[in-house]
């Protein structure tokens, strides 16, 4: 959980880099998709995610394997907590300091210093907050869809990553929501990412960020 999530979060937060082309309706997609998250003092958001193995696309993408979904709460500027709902019950949660990956089947807590994703965390709050502060490191395309389908932003790491071929965002217009978000490895596979349309907004208090240790749970320090 704690390295697709990861991954998430920085595809979450390549929005604001050096677009090749259709510079005015990628400003406007951007402006749209701050203005959807970037006021809110807090939200939540349901996901779903499915992994897709190179063979599986070749078929069709008919089945996916490793499907799991839940919620993501996110407060700015670095509070953020998901929480895996199925097919088993997890939590992911960190205040900006600490984070936690609590494994309840196995009533174990696995302990990270943040910088373990800070500058995920750091993109992350950057889309949510404006889409802004991220200037280089990807070029993206817009590739515009018909037939009334969502946009796409391709967006290609430069110079490239080790395990990532690219990044795709998926918007539905003309209200500019995140729908999905697509992670292809070199590999030829990809991890997708489903994300709820509606954003519930939220009143956080800092404390709903931290994990309480359950009682008798193994604390692991990474």
């Amino acid at each position: 959980m704690i390295k697709t999530v990861s991954v998430l979060f920085v595809a979450l937060s390549l929005v604001a880099v050096q677009p090749c082309y259709g510079a005015e309706r990628l400003v406007k997609i951007l402006e749209g998709i701050r203005n959807n998250y970037g006021t809110l003092s807090g939200f939540t958001l349901k996901y779903e995610r499915e992994i897709i193995t190179k063979s599986m696309a070749m078929m069709g993408d008919a089945v996916a394997s490793d499907p799991a979904a839940g919620q993501l709460h996110y407060k700015p500027p670095y509070f953020l907590k998901v929480e895996q709902q199925t097919p088993n019950h997890e939590i992911l949660t960190t205040d900006g300091k600490t984070l936690w990956w609590y494994i309840p089947q196995k009533n174990q807590v696995y302990r990270y210093p943040t910088e373990r994703l800070g500058p995920e965390l750091r993109l992350l709050s950057d889309v949510f907050r404006g889409l802004r502060g991220v200037e280089e490191g990807f070029v993206v395309s817009l590739k515009e869809e018909e037939d009334g389908k969502p946009l796409r932003l391709e967006l290609m790491p430069n110079p490239p990553w080790p395990d990532i071929a690219r990044i795709d965002l998926h918007v539905i217009p003309p209200d500019y929501i995140l729908e999905k978000v697509e992670i292809y490895n070199i590999m030829g596979g990809l991890t997708r990412f489903k994300l709820g349309g509606a954003v519930k907004q939220e009143a956080f208090k800092e404390d709903f960020f931290r994990l309480e240790i359950p009682e008798g749970a193994r604390v692991i320090e990474e």
